[in-house]
């Protein structure tokens, strides 16, 4: 019975052990994508979210930006340079008339033409449903600049290069 204890407990700390490695030695790549999936994570909206959970994820978005982020998107008027503390109000106004609404991105290719520096070519759909009862379903082509602080890669510049057909 002790040997038994003593297996399960050195495969629990091992276990340990390899998720510690994994997360501390990550790809640069992986902890790009991360933050894609952070930024998809915060701003999908499920039917009935409270007003407490649109704050907190509202607050997050916030946090996944640089002290000024600079967006081009001729498409919706939204061009020009933001800074971290206005980008939650933003992201509170444009999820508001939405009862659903999720964000996700495609064909994510990332390049690193600097050190602190990542570009991310991608594809995002997004897709929801108003509270007039419209459904919306949007693809774009995003061009992204990424800067690596000290913790994290935080998105820099934005563009919204084009409006895909079906």
């Amino acid at each position: 019975m002790v040997k038994v204890k003593h297996v399960i407990i050195a495969l629990l700390v091992g276990a340990m052990g390899v998720m510690a490695v994994t997360w501390i030695f990550q790809s640069e790549e992986k902890k790009v994508k991360k933050q894609f999936d952070r930024l998809s994570k915060w701003a999908s909206k499920q039917a009935g979210e409270n007003t407490f959970t649109m704050a907190k994820k509202t607050r997050e978005i916030g946090t996944l930006f640089t002290e000024q982020c600079q967006f081009k998107a001729d498409i919706i008027s939204f061009s020009g340079r933001y800074s971290r503390e206005e980008i939650p109000s933003y992201a509170a106004r444009a999820r508001l008339p939405f009862l659903d609404l999720s964000l996700h991105f495609h064909d994510i290719n990332i390049s690193f033409p600097e050190k602190q520096a990542a570009k991310v070519f991608l594809t995002a759909k997004l897709t929801g449903k108003l509270s007039t009862g419209e459904q919306v379903d949007e693809t774009h082509e995003v061009h992204i600049l990424l800067r690596k602080n000290e913790k994290s890669w935080l998105f820099s510049e934005i563009e919204v290069v084009e409006v895909l057909k079906k």
